[in-house]
């Protein structure tokens, strides 16, 4: 357990010290091939110091590491200034300075890196299949009463996350929703009638796949909260679970915690509506929100 920083630090170190002892070498060896003291590789690969991502490109180059997508993914993990999955440099959050909190820009930083993202939400819509008015309303109910200012910003942010479904090289998301997220009437209903087609939208892509749990199937296991799983193909060691509360996130890496929430995630979404079962009840609960829209537009005139 720990924050995103360091999670990530210990398992971008575990990997290139897998890489090392791949490539036969021991960090002496490895620390004289880059011109480095063997502290510096040692500290490296126990994620007691953060790297630059030029020192990664040298450690696989001396470890011979020609895979691309597993040089990408390796270069992705450096903070500050990671590679998306093609090895272009993709940090605009850093644009946004002091307006987002540094766990904010590593979970940003981790979901563009990974390859699959899982998700269980019980409350809001996911982030990355939110409409700006939506996710207008949710940051200020989430912030109290923000500068307006600061919502636009928030909300350009989680617009411009959203481009990790998209592109030659999307993450494939699958989203198990509760009911409730659908009939929480955020930021009222005609806010709601268009994040609700948004969703139907977002499911007819080939990467993303929605499961909701009705409220007829009772109490599951995912009542405990919500939670993110993020993979990192082809290198299922550096998965990671996110764990959102009121003051923060917890990250767990644990290959024991990170087996508990895959076995749970797996029962949610096999115990949830199959992916088109779930359009269609989205469709449904549309059309009621819309009937009882219109009906209190009828009786207030």
């Amino acid at each position: 357990m720990g924050n995103g920083p360091a999670v990530r630090r210990r398992k971008l170190g575990a990997e290139l010290r897998r890489q090392r002892e791949t490539a036969g070498l021991t960090s002496r060896q490895a620390a004289a091939a880059v011109g480095w003291h063997q502290s510096k590789v040692s500290r490296i690969e126990t994620g007691r110091s953060g790297v630059k991502p030029a020192d990664v490109v040298r450690l696989l180059d001396a470890y011979e590491v020609v895979d691309a997508e597993r040089r990408a993914l390796l270069t992705a993990l450096c903070s500050p200034g990671p590679a998306d999955r093609n090895g272009a440099r993709n940090t605009w959050w850093y644009a946004y300075g002091d307006l987002l909190p540094a766990e904010y820009r590593d979970f940003i930083s981790l979901e563009t890196a990974a390859s699959q993202a899982r998700t269980l939400e019980t409350t809001v819509v996911p982030g990355l299949l939110q409409t700006p008015e939506y996710a207008r309303a949710v940051t200020r109910a989430a912030l109290g009463d923000p500068p307006d200012e600061q919502v636009e910003e928030l909300v350009a942010v989680r617009m411009t996350r959203q481009a990790v479904l998209r592109g030659a090289s999307p993450t494939r998301l699958c989203a198990v929703l509760d009911e409730a997220v659908l009939r929480r009437a955020v930021g009222g209903p005609g806010v709601m009638t268009g994040q609700l087609r948004k969703l139907l939208e977002f499911g007819a892509l080939p990467n993303v796949s929605l499961h909701v749990l009705p409220f007829t199937h009772g109490g599951h296991i995912g009542i405990t909260g919500p939670f993110v799983i993020f993979s990192f193909s082809p290198m299922a060691d550096l998965d990671v679970v996110v764990l959102d509360h009121l003051t923060g996130s917890v990250y767990l890496e644990r290959k024991e915690d990170l087996q508990a929430y895959c076995t749970a995630f797996e029962t949610l979404r096999a115990r949830a509506l199959p992916h088109d079962a779930s359009l269609n009840f989205i469709t449904e609960i549309n059309a009621e929100i819309n009937v009882k829209a219109n009906a209190e537009t009828d009786v207030g005139a």
